[in-house]
């Protein structure tokens, strides 16, 4: 595999597994707490709420890694604070690419909760919390178990896509082979190089084989889910 794809790309394809898996991972409880809001609570702001989840979807990638760049650079008013609170960095680092791919991604794990959480009959919640359960115990026992499907769903579309982001991530972390160069700023790079479209069509076969799996496994995850739900 390494002689195949060489160490640089090898490289771009082990950093891209690991943003995008911290990117999915450390955004899917806010995920599932936004879609909850959204589907089932009536507040001021529901609305710019929805907007502002799903803006991402609508504007271009550049202007949504230059507004991070803005907020969470050194000088951002986020990323300053960071760095001397804790001195954590985000701009040009790993943990940057992670950022970026997770705002890009959450919009489609968003939508692909929200819309199992709008499956589940209502009167079902409420016929628990009529019976003194809390909330919190009624998500968990009731409403959690069968949007399960949806939450794997949107969490496998989410890595999918954060696979894939390029324009926020180049934006906010630059393309540094080894440090923030994911699969889709290598084979911009390797284009830009006489002689080495060779590897980059070897990464696009390996992008395109990890998105297809990714969605295979999400169909066959959330299938096998929801019949284990149904007691089949």
């Amino acid at each position: 595999m390494t002689d195949w794809l060489g160490p640089e790309a090898w490289a771009a394809v082990a950093l891209s597994l690991q943003v995008s898996f911290w990117a999915t991972l450390l955004s899917l409880p806010l995920g599932i707490f936004v879609a909850y809001a959204l589907s089932r609570w009536n507040f001021p702001g529901r609305q710019l709420l929805n907007g502002l989840v799903h803006l991402p979807l609508i504007l271009p990638p550049v202007v949504t890694g230059y507004l991070l760049l803005l907020a969470f650079g050194r000088r951002g008013p986020v990323g300053s604070f960071l760095e001397e609170t804790f001195g954590f960095v985000l701009a040009f680092r790993w943990t940057g690419a992670a950022l970026a791919a997770a705002v890009m991604a959450f919009p489609l794990m968003v939508r692909a909760i929200r819309l199992a959480i709008d499956a589940v009959d209502p009167k079902l919640e409420q016929a628990a919390a009529t019976l003194g359960a809390p909330r919190a115990w009624v998500f968990a026992t009731i409403t959690l178990p069968l949007i399960l499907p949806g939450i794997l769903v949107g969490a496998i579309l989410a890595f999918a896509k954060a696979m894939g982001e390029f324009g926020a991530t180049i934006t906010f972390v630059s393309n540094i082979p080894g440090q923030t160069q994911t699969v889709p700023s290598a084979i911009y790079a390797f284009l830009q190089v006489p002689g080495e479209e060779s590897t980059a069509l070897r990464l696009v076969l390996v992008s395109v084989a990890i998105a297809m799996a990714a969605l295979l496994l999400s169909e066959v995850v959330s299938r096998a889910v929801a019949r284990r739900i149904a007691g089949q």
